[in-house]
């Protein structure tokens, strides 16, 4: 009898319609496929089972999660091999039904089955969030989405995210450092907002404050950040006491639909909306329009899918809605400045910068991995393993442009007509 990877091989090439590019290496010790190809190593009968009562991008996370199954090479090129099988796959329902009514692909499958042991679904790992996707984006579920992401511990974030304590993406020159490329984006922002001293921010999404602290010190002006998380706000209100900026800084646990102590002159929400879901989204932007004074800059920094023919369609990423962002939505960036166009401003500039955000992950990944073993101290080892996936992953599909990263610049644009704005916007990036 065949051993267990050449098997797996056989029958998976044989339902998948396509060669396997990747090797495989399986809980008997065996391997087969291309020596040269980065490995997914399968520890056991369970990842298999996992992968078959679940196919897809969620049965494949539920394996790597739990540590069934793992990668042997370089991640990066081994994702990159399997998202062929997988999310393009995914993506096209109508083709995989068809496959399934092919006779030998049915009888592979079975094949496969019998491979995989007891006929019992595995229990997903308990990193996974289980919960029904209805009341979506109340105050309760946002708060408990924004808990389960961002209270994993501040330890563990200082770990992945540098010293610069910035989540989102960095702006990148040759030869730069993490710290230098985030402090780069946090003062574009400000150049974009306009900053002067004595103005009023309201910085929406605070994470652990390193936009509040930055304009506080760098452009003199005052600060409310809100966040949903306590240990953001507890590590950004620290931050702010170090730096000596408790009269110009406030951090609140706040959601941003509760803020009334408008006007300001200038809103950030950077990697925030991305929170927000396609039903709220009108509601945020008229919020923000509403704290704004007339003539004030909102400079929305917003993660942004591909449009699809059919939006209808667009589902929500099994495995990032299960274990990174619970809630989270993504839109392509025209829908985001038809709402904010909708909610009254007048958007005045859009700036792609994808290829840096792959720059950021890539950095991040390097960091965890330099750590590794007091990451999954601080947190659980499927934690961390999720987030070494979703970083990875996500570096590719921002490299694949399957995903980008927009700034929109908005103004309340008086009844005058006056933006406010220079002819000539761009400077702010020389």
């Amino acid at each position: 009898m065949a051993d267990a990877a050449s098997r797996l091989r056989s029958l998976a090439e044989q339902a998948l319609g396509a060669p396997l590019p990747v090797r495989l290496r399986a809980w008997d010790g065996s391997q087969a496929g291309p020596a040269d190809a980065p490995a997914l190593v399968l520890r056991n009968r369970r990842a298999l089972r996992r992968m078959l009562f679940k196919p897809g991008e969620l049965g494949l996370a539920r394996a790597w999660v739990a540590g069934d199954l793992d990668v042997e090479g370089d991640l990066y090129t081994a994702l990159d091999a399997v998202a062929g099988l997988v999310w393009e796959r995914d993506e096209d329902a109508r083709g995989l039904v068809q496959a399934l009514r092919d006779p030998d692909v049915r009888a592979a499958g079975r094949e496969l089955l019998k491979l995989a042991g007891p006929p019992v679904p595995p229990a997903p790992p308990r990193e996974e969030v289980r919960r029904p996707r209805r009341g979506l984006h109340t105050r309760r579920t946002d708060k408990r989405a924004i808990s389960h992401h961002y209270d994993v511990g501040n330890d563990f974030y200082e770990i992945v995210l540098g010293s610069s304590m910035v989540y989102s993406c960095a702006y990148w020159e040759p030869d730069a450092t993490l710290e230098s490329a985030q402090r780069d984006k946090l003062e574009l922002v400000c150049r974009k907002l306009g900053l002067t001293p004595g103005q009023r921010l309201l910085d929406v999404g605070c994470g652990w404050g390193s936009m509040a602290v930055h304009a506080a010190r760098e452009h003199g002006v005052s600060v409310v950040g809100v966040t949903l998380s306590q240990e953001q706000a507890a590590y950004a209100r620290k931050r702010v006491a170090d730096e000596g900026l408790t009269d110009r800084v406030e951090i609140r646990v706040q959601d941003y639909r509760d803020v009334v102590d408008g006007p300001y002159d200038a809103i950030s929400s950077i990697g925030m909306a991305e929170h927000v879901g396609a039903e709220r989204y009108l509601e945020y932007a008229r919020n923000l329009y509403a704290l704004l004074k007339p003539g004030g800059r909102l400079l929305n920094h917003q993660i942004a899918r591909r449009p699809r023919r059919d939006e209808t369609a667009y589902e929500v990423d099994p495995f990032i809605d299960s274990y990174v962002f619970p809630d989270g939505e993504l839109a392509p960036v025209g829908t985001t400045v038809t709402q904010l166009e909708r909610a009254g401003f007048e958007v005045r500039d859009v700036e792609s910068i994808r290829e840096h955000y792959a720059l950021t992950l890539r950095r991040w990944v390097t960091n965890l991995e330099a750590d590794w073993d007091r990451a999954v101290r601080l947190t659980t080892p499927g934690r961390a393993r999720v987030w070494r996936l979703y970083m990875a992953a996500s570096a590719l599909a921002f490299e694949r442009n399957r995903i980008g990263v927009n700034q929109v610049l908005a103004v309340r644009t008086p009844e005058s007509g006056r933006s406010g704005l220079p002819l000539r916007t761009r400077t702010w990036n020389a």
